[in-house]
């Protein structure tokens, strides 16, 4: 199991071409399956993500949640067989409806930023970079259109977006 405090700035922005992102490096694509799952812990999301490769690789992670401030959470996680996956969906949260996204990933400035592209949304995504601490500055790459900083905003976790999922901001 992995434990760690994870400190996390989000953005809305302007969708960029994939093959602009594959150029970077250490570019990945996969795609994402994210359930949420019925939970007895206080103010923590319990959620299972199934994520698939392109190269055909799946991992399959359990994970909870529990909100410190609008930029950390303490998160804990753990690998899961696709046995175990398949069980616990079926403990759903029925408040929320699972949610797909596609998710490019790649390093900029020893950074690894993550873009999750929505189905719903046609010309924008949500980019999230993991930082030290709070205090720490993250240059955005000039090719990003920033339309919002949304960090610390709940509309846009992913848990809220299984719930109501927010119209595009372009």
């Amino acid at each position: 199991m992995s434990i760690q405090t994870e400190i996390e700035r989000k953005y809305i922005i302007e969708k960029p071409s994939e093959s602009d992102l594959a150029k970077m490096q250490g570019f990945t694509k996969s795609e994402i399956l994210q359930i949420y799952l019925e939970n007895t812990e206080s103010g923590a999301t319990h959620r299972i993500r199934k994520r698939a490769f392109a190269g055909g690789d799946v991992e399959y992670t359990e994970n909870t949640k529990q909100r410190i401030d609008e930029m950390s959470v303490i998160e804990c996680e753990d690998r899961i067989s696709e046995e175990e996956f398949c069980r616990l969906s079926k403990k759903i949260d029925k408040t929320t409806t699972p949610i797909l996204k596609t998710r490019y990933t790649f390093l900029y400035k020893g950074k690894t930023l993550e873009f999750d592209l929505y189905p719903l949304w046609k010309s924008s995504c949500i980019m999230e970079v993991e930082l030290e601490s709070r205090e720490e500055s993250f240059e955005v790459p000039d090719f990003i259109k920033v339309i919002k900083e949304v960090t610390g905003d709940t509309r846009y976790s992913n848990h809220s977006m299984t719930r109501v999922f927010p119209n595009e901001i372009i």
